[in-house]
């Protein structure tokens, strides 16, 4: 405890020290998160220097190895980074699909050399990854995927599509899962490989979505050629790492309220709707509402913490990211609703003058695809009833 303790000192000391302070206030706007990669526009020389120096230190990715570009810290140190930079406000420096999900499988899956070329760009923010999973005929049925690598001796040459492909367009590389065995089963006969956006077949068309906003693409692949060398695991053994990523990616959306919190439902709705002669908010329906759901999401934080604890000492239920993906899905859903409830009809402002007008009804429309993303919630309470409670017939 007392070598935590001083390292605690240790971590509060340095960020006092070099965490900018513009890099110390809530974010106002999706230019303020950091993704990194080739064409990253920083928004701020402060947002630049944040990652360079978090980078340097191994801070993006804390617990990866350092020889991966990562900070080598236990699980324990980890957490005590958390907690600092939530104490003294400092943002994430990096964001990343890379980081999330990619990085855990390549750590577990992935050859010395794979590791070594993608984990240390990742960490830097300097690649940035997409995901080439959800197909037009296989989504929650993803093994049905039809994406096809033809075997060229040293190289596939890959024809598909992939759809709701997130930030397909402004991504560097793409992991993808492929069928390298039309004649095996469906489950058996997929890889699981990684290449360049640039390499030429490769092309994107976003998707438009009733937000207004949307990150999500199709992509095309024509005659694609990629490298043997970028074979993640053995042929044909591509549902194995996809099911381990998964786990990860349910992980990243059901924390996903947590990671970029819009305004405390309390002092929004405060501001909005006024205090009452106790100064209690003057709405006693809303608020007993609000306050289920703020008891209900500290719960869901901490529940967050233990999971990861678990995970990182091998305890955790394989399954256990479905209930993750499940609630918080759910959770992040009721935030909106109750924003929304809050803001009245000052909520459903489509356009503005001022700065972030707009947002909330944008982002409830938003959150709606929570629960159908990376496994809709239907899907979830399946897997949650088969594998964790045993129910039968599940």
């Amino acid at each position: 405890m007392d070598e935590l303790l001083a390292f605690r000192q240790e971590v509060r000391a340095w960020l006092e020290a070099y965490c900018p302070p513009e890099m110390r206030v809530p974010m106002s706007g999706d230019d303020d998160i950091t993704w990194g990669g080739r064409n990253m526009a920083f928004k701020s020389e402060a947002q630049r220097t944040w990652l360079q120096r978090m980078a340097e230190k191994g801070w993006t990715v804390p617990e990866w190895p350092t020889e991966y570009g990562g900070g080598g810290l236990s699980r324990e140190q980890a957490k005590v980074l958390r907690q600092e930079m939530a104490s003294l406000g400092c943002r994430v420096p990096l964001q990343s699909f890379g980081i999330w999900m990619l990085g855990p499988a390549l750590l577990k899956y992935g050859s010395e050399e794979q590791k070594r070329e993608h984990l240390p760009p990742i960490a830097r923010g300097e690649i940035r990854w997409c995901q080439g999973y959800s197909e037009p005929n296989a989504g929650s049925d993803l093994a049905s995927l039809q994406t096809r690598a033809e075997d060229r001796g040293d190289h596939f040459i890959v024809n598909g599509q992939k759809v709701w492909t997130s930030y397909a367009d402004k991504a560097d590389w793409i992991f993808c899962l492929v069928r390298t065995d039309p004649t095996a089963s469906k489950h058996t006969g997929i890889s699981f490989v990684l290449f360049d956006m640039a390499t030429p077949g490769v092309s994107t068309r976003p998707i438009t979505l009733i937000s207004g906003k949307s990150p999500f693409c199709e992509t095309f692949f024509d005659d694609v050629r990629v490298e043997k060398r970028n074979l993640v695991g053995e042929p044909n053994g591509g549902w194995t790492i996809a099911k381990y990523l998964l786990t990860h990616e349910r992980d990243m959306i059901g924390a996903m309220g947590e990671v970029a919190a819009p305004p405390r439902l309390g002092q929004f709705a405060a501001q909005s709707i006024g205090l009452d002669d106790n100064g209690k908010l003057d709405e006693p329906v809303l608020r007993a509402d609000i306050a289920r759901f703020e008891i209900d999401e500290v719960a869901f934080r901490l529940l967050l913490e233990r999971s990861g604890d678990l995970a990182r000492q091998g305890k955790v239920h394989p399954a256990f990211s479905s209930v993750l993906k499940f609630y918080g899905a759910e959770l992040n859903k009721r935030r909106y609703e109750l924003l929304m409830a809050a803001g009245g009809s000052t909520a459903l402002e489509w356009e503005g003058e001022r700065s972030g007008e707009g947002d909330i009804a944008r982002e409830w429309l938003r959150a709606k695809a929570n629960s159908i993303e990376g496994g809709t919630s239907e899907v979830q309470l399946n897997v949650i009833s088969k594998r964790i409670l045993g129910l039968p017939g599940a």
